[in-house]
């Protein structure tokens, strides 16, 4: 699995029309081949700052897939109006999971 993390400012005084367009674009990501997931974070200490995590399957889905669909095209459409800025864009993948050490095997469950 391959995380998508995009980094959005949105214009200030936009914030409920961005949100309103993710949910709506949220269709959009869904059923493009390879999208597991969508989460939309806004930051408590920069109210205009998103982080958009969308999972998918391979960095292909996402790259070549995705971004060469009217899928695409149709999200920029409604989110890219709001954007503050050109988004900044990652590709995250798992190098240490903790949920596993929480396990009543592991022996650390309440240690804290």
């Amino acid at each position: 699995m391959v995380l998508e993390l995009a980094e959005i400012d949105v214009k200030l005084g936009h914030e409920a029309d961005f949100e309103a367009a993710v949910t709506q674009a949220m269709r959009l990501f869904l059923r493009s081949k390879g999208c597991t997931g969508i989460k939309l974070h806004r930051s408590l200490e920069q109210p205009t700052r998103y982080r958009l995590i969308v999972q998918w399957e391979t960095l292909e889905d996402h790259m070549i897939e995705f971004r060469n669909s009217d899928a695409f095209i149709e999200w920029r459409r409604l989110g890219g109006p709001y954007f503050a800025g050109t988004p900044r864009i990652e590709h995250l993948v798992v190098a240490v999971d903790g949920a596993d050490q929480m396990s009543p095997a592991s022996g650390l469950e309440g240690s804290a």
